[in-house]
C-alpha cells in the first residue's frame, strides 16, 4: 500500500499531529474552493482528534462557516445512543464550534436501514454536486482488528458495491445493521487519511501492511486521484519490522 505513512510518540501527540494536519487540509480547501467537505469517523481516536478541534487555538483558526460535516458509516441506533457516532461527534465536536446546522449532514441511522442510506446519498449528491462520483475533500478513517474500516467488513456485500456512493449492510459477526459510504467514494476524496492508535492496532496494522493476502478492507482504500495518508503511533506499529524503527 503507497502513501504517506507518519508515526507518531505517544497517542496524544498522534491526536494532536493528525488535528493540525487535517485542519490544514480544511483550510487550504476553503481557500480553493470556496467551502471544505469532511467525511468523519466514529472511535476513540478520532475522538481525541476532534476535542482537538473543538479547543483553542484550532477552534478558532477552522473557518467553520465554510465546512460541511460527514460521517463515513453509522450503526443503525437512535441519535442519542451511547453507541451512535453522531452523538460521539456532537459531544466532542459540534457542541464546542460554531458550525452552522446546515453544514451538519447526519445519516439518519434510526430510518430502514435501506432507506436512510438512499436517503444519505441524495444528501451527499445535493452538497457536493457532481455528475459522477462526488468529491470530499477529506475522508477521515479508522482501522478495526479485523481490517474493516468505516463499515466495510470483510465478506459483507458493501465490499462489491460499485454504482451506489452510500449502502446498508448486515454485519453477521455483530448481528447488527450498519450505513456505510462505499469504497467507490471513499476513493475519490481528494484527501484519504487513516488515523490508527494502540498496540491491540499492532498485529492488523502488520497484516494489511506486511500480509500476504489482500483480503482486509482496509486494502482495498487505494484513491484513484488523491493522497493516501496513514497517521499512526508508535504502539501500533511495533509489529511492523520496518516501520517500527523509524
Amino acid at each position: 500500500m503507497n502513501g504517506r505513512f507518519d508515526i507518531y510518540a505517544s497517542p496524544d501527540s498522534l491526536s494532536l499531529a493528525s488535528a493540525e494536519f487535517v485542519a490544514a487540509l480544511l483550510v487550504e480547501a476553503v481557500k480553493l474552493r470556496g467551502r471544505a467537505t469532511i467525511a468523519l469517523s466514529g472511535g476513540s481516536t478520532p475522538r481525541s482528534v476532534y476535542m482537538v478541534w473543538g479547543s483553542e487555538p484550532l477552534r478558532s483558526m477552522i473557518p467553520w462557516k465554510d465546512i460541511h460535516v460527514f460521517w463515513g458509516d453509522e450503526r443503525c441506533v437512535p441519535r442519542e445512543s451511547p453507541e451512535s457516532n453522531f452523538r460521539m461527534v456532537k459531544e466532542a465536536l459540534l457542541d464546542r464550534v460554531l458550525l452552522p446546522g446546515s453544514n451538519v449532514h447526519r445519516i439518519e441511522a434510526e430510518k430502514n436501514p435501506e432507506a436512510a442510506a438512499r436517503a444519505y446519498e441524495k444528501d451527499i449528491r445535493a452538497v457536493l454536486q457532481s455528475e459522477g462520483i462526488p468529491r470530499f475533500d477529506v475522508v477521515l478513517l479508522g482501522l478495526g482488528e479485523d481490517g474493516h474500516t468505516a463499515s466495510l467488513f470483510p465478506d459483507t456485500t458493501a465490499l462489491q458495491e460499485q454504482k451506489g456512493l452510500v449502502t446498508d449492510v448486515f454485519v453477521n459477526k455483530l448481528n447488527a445493521y450498519r450505513i456505510t459510504m462505499t469504497l467507490p467514494l471513499i476513493n475519490n476524496a481528494h484527501h484519504v487519511v487513516f488515523i490508527v492508535s494502540g498496540r491491540n492496532k499492532a498485529g492488523i496494522l502488520s497484516e494489511v501492511f506486511q500480509g500476504n493476502a489482500a483480503g482486509y478492507p482496509a486494502q482495498l482504500v487505494h484513491p484513484v486521484a488523491g493522497d493516501l495518508v496513514w497517521l499512526v503511533d508508535r504502539d501500533a506499529v511495533s509489529q511492523l519490522k520496518a516501520m517500527s524503527q523509524q
